[in-house]
């Protein structure tokens, strides 16, 4: 390890305090009740329902979310028998990443006990604590012992990583690599250099996936196992004893379809995979130096599949892909054991999401990697947020089918919902509307068509039914780059595109926009030009002409750029005096809309009041009632500046034209989300709980604000949406993601429904009156 990494690794590990855990209370703790309900008296009685029926410990305790990550420290990476307590920030380490991609609790046990009875008997006692035990570091062979015994004695599941989530992962990457190469999986000859924990177990997973036994050559630091040997054997080993009279690695290489290493480094030499048979797989997973190093295999054999430990090479084997997911799907089901279905269920899973294209957070993780189903891809990235969701109902699913789930899921397709949600969490916020969507499918053109984003986000939306889309961009383009990246759309089946450079409707497009600016400054060259050099022009001009039903754009360029095209084309609604643009923030405590975000610097209190009406329209799309604050540095009359008088006089409109409009104002922003301190000001607030609505009485005020709470806490966004335009349009930003595109298409649909429109003339007529 290089020194600078080393002191980086220790400083992690030390700052801002030791280690890498902690506990967090889920309930709130803030006064004297919180305290009686949580412990004396109020705990009693949830003791008292368990008690009287022990399922119920699931309801009121976290005991169904909570895994133990033990280790005696025998056999602690690459480090050996270091000890439990040298062992203690791997198993914080496995914590942190049970709870970072599946959402599971963990408490990581490390006990100083070496024999394996009085280990069991230890980790068993602990049964009423756990839903689940993930047993680490522990050596061969005690570890196969004691995870037997376990199993059999604890009505939970009981995992070795280092043997079944290893075997799974490389079972998934040989189911990818044999169907690349066009071999069967029975006709494959598996030479294996080690013998241990993760070697056995992948062997069996092997041999479960219909791998023949007599196609598999065995070896450890003594040489092949061999029928009759009896030095340094177990009863695992003997399983794999082959009737031979080979002994070296070197001698049973020869016509090797497959490798697979769980040794130690470098006992793999050129010369020996040359002797291999025709496509290779070499699965060097000795860490952190390989059997081989993948260079030295490419000296040799330009045909070969390599996978192996590390993350600097592709195709690394890492437990990661796994472990969380398969307990995630496990507990959610209350699994009494994780067997041999349910890590099938997890091994194709896992190749069948490979073959998927690669999600939008993956390409930008390992944005220097070429991430496409082929010989150096053979299994998904750990940082694809798809894992929870293919893993976790395909386990849930096997267990359910094998009769070993105590709590069995009723609609598996809702649990997976929910999961999506989990990942993309601006799910159950778009719920609503993205079943508007799918119910009376509307189409919708994006400007920037050639996009990789906007592709990515097609491959969802048209996997989802959300709208029938339309790209503004060049075939050849476009078909360029959904090849480049592994998706499956297919022009003409599932989209339209419009071509800038090519297209029959291109004298109609001119001579209209010509018509709608010529007396604004626009000739006929102009006209022309802009037809075939502005995506947003032609997107709006196809809405304008029923040609499209809604239209995003701006992934490209200035927010306002594009503004001023779909103003110029489409117009602003008969009811309103001028746009506005509204930002979601799905923030812990809670959904926040905010306006106006990117529109208006200064506007007037009329327009503050249509705004707010406008995005109270939206709000409501959303299935919320709106509760308005329009927000000030005044405190209801406390300053007489203009900012605060204009912010006066927008709820006196708004008062006027809506007065079942939950409204209050002007007023600070922690007025408008505490009560408490909302009530010490103004006792006879219209309104109790916090606003989320918060309309902001300036540009620079709304912009800033949005940008710190985005950047500055964990909060996700939707938007921008451009309210009181003419027809459906909405205009994005660059940093929009696909999943950002995705719920701009359901909000662009719902809009085009009607479902979102607002008009409010009856209301300003009613106040002239």
């Amino acid at each position: 390890m290089a020194n600078d990494f080393r002191e980086e690794a220790l400083e992690y590990h030390r700052k801002p305090k030791p280690g890498k855990l902690g506990i967090v209370a889920t309930k709130p703790m803030d006064t004297q009740h919180d305290l009686a309900l949580a412990y004396s008296p109020g705990v009693a009685a949830a003791c008292e329902e368990i008690h009287a029926d022990p399922k119920k410990i699931f309801d009121y305790t976290s005991r169904g979310n909570l895994v133990a990550v033990i280790s005696n420290g025998t056999a602690v990476l690459g480090l050996g028998p270091i000890g439990p307590m040298a062992a203690k920030p791997v198993m914080e380490g496995k914590a942190v990443l049970f709870k970072k991609f599946a959402g599971v609790d963990v408490f990581d046990i490390e006990i100083d006990e070496r024999d394996p009875d009085k280990l069991v008997d230890i980790i068993a006692s602990l049964e009423p604590t756990f839903g689940g035990i993930n047993l680490e570091d522990i050596k061969a062979p005690e570890c196969f012992e004691i995870e037997e015994k376990l199993r059999k004695r604890m009505k939970i599941p009981v995992f070795h990583d280092d043997q079944h989530g290893t075997a799974i992962i490389v079972a998934a990457a040989t189911l990818s690599a044999i169907k690349i190469v066009g071999k069967k999986i029975e006709d494959i000859k598996l030479v294996t250099s080690g013998a241990g924990a993760a070697a056995i177990a992948c062997l069996d997973l092997l041999v479960a996936m219909g791998m023949r036994k007599e196609n598999i050559m065995v070896l450890d630091n003594k040489g092949v196992i061999f029928t009759g040997r009896t030095i340094n054997m177990d009863g695992r080993k003997a399983g794999y004893a082959r009737d031979t009279p080979l002994r070296t690695l070197d001698e049973v290489i020869d016509g090797a379809d497959m490798f697979l290493g769980l040794s130690a480094p470098d006992v793999l030499k050129g010369s020996m995979v040359k002797k291999m048979a025709k496509d290779p797989l070499i699965f060097a997973l000795a860490n952190p130096i390989p059997e081989i190093l993948p260079e030295e295999v490419k000296k040799v054999r330009d045909d070969a599949v390599i996978a192996t430990g590390r993350s600097d090479y592709p195709n690394q084997v890492n437990n990661v892909l796994c472990f969380p997911f398969i307990f995630r799907g496990a507990l959610d089901v209350g699994a009494t054991i994780i067997n041999e279905e349910m890590k099938l269920a997890c091994v194709k899973a896992l190749s069948d999401l490979a073959r998927a294209e690669v999600n939008e957070i993956v390409a930008q993780t390992y944005s220097a990697e070429t991430l496409n189903f082929g010989r150096d891809y053979l299994i998904p990235k750990p940082f694809d947020p798809r894992l929870i969701i293919e893993i976790a109902p395909a386990v849930a699913k096997a267990a359910m089918d094998t009769g070993v789930a105590q709590r069995p899921i009723k609609d598996l397709k809702e649990y997976r919902r929910s999961l999506e949600e989990s990942v993309f969490k601006t799910g159950f916020l778009m719920k609503p509307l993205l079943e508007k969507a799918k119910a009376d499918l509307k189409r919708v053109v994006y400007a920037d068509g050639e996009e990789v984003s906007v592709l990515r986000a097609l491959q969802v939306i048209v996997d989802e039914k959300l709208a029938h889309p339309i790209l503004v961009g060049r075939p050849e383009v476009i078909e360029q780059r959904i090849k480049r990246h592994n998706l499956r759309l297919k022009l003409g089946e599932d989209f339209e595109v419009t071509n800038p450079e090519n297209d029959e409707r291109y004298y109609d497009y001119w001579t209209l926009y010509h018509k709608l600016l010529e007396r604004h400054g626009v000739n006929p060259t102009m006209a022309k030009k802009a037809v075939r050099t502005e995506p947003t022009v032609i997107a709006a001009l196809m809405v304008y002409r029923g040609e499209a039903d809604a239209m995003l754009c701006g992934m490209v360029d200035p927010y306002n750029y594009h503004l001023k095209h779909i103003k110029d084309i489409l117009g602003i609604h008969a009811s309103v005096t001028h746009p506005a643009a509204m930002n979601i923030m799905l923030h812990p405590k809670g959904t926040f809309f905010v306006c106006d975000t990117h529109v208006t610097v200064d506007p007037t209190a009329e327009e503050i009041a249509e705004m707010t009406l406008m995005a109270s329209q939206v709000i409501r799309g959303f299935k919320i009632d709106p509760k308005v604050a329009l927000l000030s540095h005044s405190n209801f009359g406390s300053s007489s500046s203009c900012s605060a008088e204009k912010m006066r006089q927008a709820y006196q409109l708004l008062k006027t034209w809506a007065p079942e409009l939950e409204i209050e104002g002007e007023m600070n922003a922690d007025a408008a989300l505490q009560e408490d301190i909302r009530k010490s000001l103004f006792p006879n607030a219209s309104f109790s709980g916090s606003a989320n609505l918060l309309v902001m009485p300036s540009l620079d005020a709304a912009n800033i604000a949005f940008n710190m709470v985005r950047v500055c806490s964990d909060t996700l966004t939707i938007g921008p949406i451009l309210l009181g335009a003419a027809k459906p349009a909405h205009i994005l930003t660059a940093s929009t993601t696909v999943r950002g595109i995705v719920d701009m298409t359901a909000l662009a649909a719902v809009d085009a429904q009607g479902h979102l429109e607002a008009d409010f003339t009856h209301l300003k007529s009613a106040e002239k009156r």
